[in-house]
């Protein structure tokens, strides 16, 4: 048996848990998610409140209507469940840390020492790279985007969207955005899970750039402006993956894995 097969074992050994445990551990886990959602949306429900969060959400849009305009709401229960869908998108996020950390903690038993190494700091760098993508598309596409729809408006046309639309359109945008921009976690793990390795994904740079492009295209409104800006960013971030690549393979190797490349540098 391999040096590397004994550790592995010792590690691991006697943490084995029957099916019905670890369906107990999802269910408190679970539990826990629901908790924290719940304490998220009361806090956004005391401040700003479902009409602060809607109000935060269309400054990139009313910008770019006249002074005295506003959405309107065509359907009938449309100003009390769009809020409400609103509340439930902003609490998801506000606990995004807590849910990420909850599932940490129910995969956390199974993995060995030097896979909890870079397991944790994974999740917490994809949860910042989920904001930061929302944040792009509050801050910057959105009011690029509707600066671009505006020069094609013509001036008999009043663009006053209906509320449900605009929200729909924009969450879908921060769900697509946010997913997009953890293109470099999918690039590391590829590599350190010799998927695929540094080299291949270089190769694979003018394939990537065409697929961005697609996804771009299915993902974003019909538009130019919000597509490059979702194009770009993916391109840039598959750069950024393949930097990072290199150095998280060498931190996330296990100490046998260490030994062996020390030994074969040496005998070298």
């Amino acid at each position: 048996m391999a040096e590397s097969d004994k550790n592995k074992e010792d590690e691991l050994a006697g943490t084995e848990q029957p099916f019905v445990a670890h369906l107990m551990e999802l269910r408190d886990r679970l539990l826990y998610c629901v908790y924290g959602l719940a304490v998220a949306g009361a806090l956004l429900a005391i401040w700003p409140g479902p009409s602060g969060l809607i109000d935060w959400i269309a400054v990139p849009i009313r910008a770019h209507m006249p002074p005295d305009a506003k959405l309107i709401a065509v359907g009938v229960f449309s100003p009390f469940f769009v809020p409400l869908k609103v509340l439930l998108m902003a609490a998801v996020l506000l606990a995004l840390p807590w849910l990420m950390y909850q599932a940490w903690m129910f995969v956390a038993p199974g993995l060995y020492s030097h896979e909890k190494k870079f397991a944790l700091p994974l999740i917490i760098f994809g949860s910042f790279l989920a904001y930061g993508g929302i944040a792009f598309v509050q801050f910057f596409v959105l009011d690029k985007m509707f600066t671009f729809i505006q020069r094609f408006t013509p001036a008999s046309v009043a663009a006053t969207p209906d509320i449900s639309s605009y929200v729909e359109s924009i969450l879908s945008l921060y769900i697509a955005f946010g997913v997009a921009f953890q293109v470099p976690i999918v690039v590391m793990l590829l590599v350190r899970f010799e998927m695929v390795t540094v080299e291949k994904l270089r190769s694979m740079r003018g394939y990537f750039v065409v697929g961005a492009f697609v996804v771009a295209a299915v993902l974003t409104p019909p538009d130019v402006i919000s597509q490059l800006a979702l194009a770009v960013p993916m391109c840039l971030l598959y750069e950024v993956g393949i930097v990072a690549a290199q150095y998280f393979v060498k931190i996330s190797k296990a100490p046998d894995a260490e030994g062996e490349a020390s030994e074969k540098a040496d005998s070298a």
